[in-house]
């Protein structure tokens, strides 16, 4: 059975959340994000702390799936108050970033520049020409974000160029030898 589903979650000063039988809502100084609830599980509120339980307590699936939402709602809570970010690093010669408005035009040695639009409700900047922070509220729109970005070019395991994570690791190989 889940243990995770039976920690509590607190909310903190300036989170707001509204829970409906099938839908949970929940507004912040960053956003705000809706999720919907599957049928096996029941949210409830309680001076400023949510509890999420299964509606079996002897079936498995219902307390692994009371785990999986309660992780949803508490990534939700989080989101809402400090917000989430991921770091890329650009790392070749001429690789560069630039963000402007709502787009993202990345030099990546290929033979033109690709222009990344920018979804909404995330924010991407870029502090030097080699560095991309993505952040927004929704921990999964920030990842995938990150996640399509890095998709264009990822890091070979030769020279270990191109773009990844700021706290990735890359095994390198070593070359054919004659």
């Amino acid at each position: 059975m889940s243990r995770i589903a039976k920690a509590p979650i607190e909310l903190p000063k300036g989170v707001e959340i509204s829970i409906a039988p099938d839908q949970v809502s929940v507004k912040g100084a960053k956003g705000s994000l809706q999720l919907g609830l599957h049928d096996f599980v029941q949210v409830a509120n309680e001076n400023g702390v949510v509890s999420v339980s299964p509606k079996n307590d002897e079936n498995q699936a219902h307390w692994a799936m009371a785990g999986t939402f309660r992780s949803l709602i508490n990534n939700m809570v989080v989101g809402c108050s400090a917000g989430f970010e991921k770091r890329l690093t650009l790392i070749g010669v001429g690789y560069r970033a630039q963000a402007k408005g709502k787009v993202l035009t990345l030099n990546l040695g290929f033979s033109h520049p690709v222009d990344y639009p920018v979804p909404e409700g995330i924010e991407i900047s870029t502090p030097s020409q080699t560095e991309i922070v993505v952040a927004g509220s929704d921990k999964q729109r920030v990842g995938q974000v990150a996640a399509e970005i890095r998709a264009y070019r990822p890091p070979e395991p030769y020279k270990g160029k191109g773009v990844r994570y700021s706290d990735e690791y890359v095994a390198r190989k070593e070359a054919k030898k004659k």
